[in-house]
């Protein structure tokens, strides 16, 4: 009787160590898995940190373009834009005026 309770409890802490083993062996595979993923993961986040910035440059580079736009908008409807485009593409002087053309 003492022995078969001995082989018992022998084949109860067998059989333990062996769950033990194979939970640990799952534990093990699922953290793998979840190693695996963050890696992909944070690929992913750095290219996407990098297109953000690439973005953000593209528009910081057309607000400026804007800007100039806006300023050249205005610039060409003052009368001396107006003035120095008609003297130079049309030859229009004042009345009175002399034009003096190198050669």
């Amino acid at each position: 009787m003492a022995r078969t309770r001995r082989r018992a409890a022998y084949r109860r802490k067998n059989q333990n160590r062996f769950s033990m083993f194979l939970v640990s062996l799952v534990v093990l595979l699922i953290m793998a898995a979840v190693a695996w993923q963050s890696v992909g993961l944070r690929q992913k986040i750095s290219a996407k940190a990098q297109e953000k910035q690439l973005l953000e440059q593209q528009i910081a580079d057309e607000e400026t373009r804007s800007q100039e736009i806006d300023e050249f908008g205005k610039r060409i409807q003052t009368k001396g834009y107006i003035e120095d485009i008609a003297r130079e593409k049309l030859g229009l002087v004042y009345e009175g005026e002399i034009l003096f053309k190198e050669e």
